[in-house]
């Protein structure tokens, strides 16, 4: 049985601790690539802070409420041309997704549990040189405004 196709509304959240390291998934279905946690609404009634606690739950095991860690709505949207080789998962002709940046500020030590079948490995980086190892522009921007964020928090 097929799948529904993706709605074309995602999440990309920053895991980070205050001392500004992040948290980068590398892709199983595509090795080299490094990413913050990203994932679609379930459905596009889904509210977006709900679609950001749940797929930070089922890629890295983290429960984004849980005591210490704190979620933050940035209000930035991304609108995006969806990679060709993705572009199968969603429903014909939709070739644009629109994702909502998160911040989720965890403590110093946090480990991840992954989802084998979309990660294979993660690791925490300071937060330039987490920028520099995605392979999305739009995920490294979103890093290198953590520290405003932080402040503005």
């Amino acid at each position: 049985m097929d799948r529904p196709p993706k709605v074309p509304q995602s999440v990309l959240v920053v895991v980070h601790t205050s001392a500004l390291d992040v948290l980068l998934l590398e892709r199983a279905d595509a090795p080299g690539f490094w990413q913050s946690v990203t994932g679609a609404k379930d459905t596009p009634e889904e509210p977006w802070e709900q679609t950001a606690v749940r797929e930070v739950a089922e890629e890295t095991g983290i429960d984004a409420r849980a005591a210490g860690c704190a979620l933050s709505d940035w209000g930035l949207e991304n609108v995006y041309a969806i990679y060709p080789r993705w572009r199968h998962r969603y429903a014909p002709g939709v070739t644009h997704n629109t994702e909502r940046v998160f911040g989720l500020c965890v403590p110093p030590g946090t480990a991840a549990r992954l989802a084998p079948r979309e990660h294979k490995a993660y690791l925490w980086l300071p937060w330039r040189e987490a920028a520099d190892r995605c392979f999305s522009p739009s995920n490294a921007e979103a890093i290198l405004w953590l520290p405003r964020y932080l402040r503005q928090g």
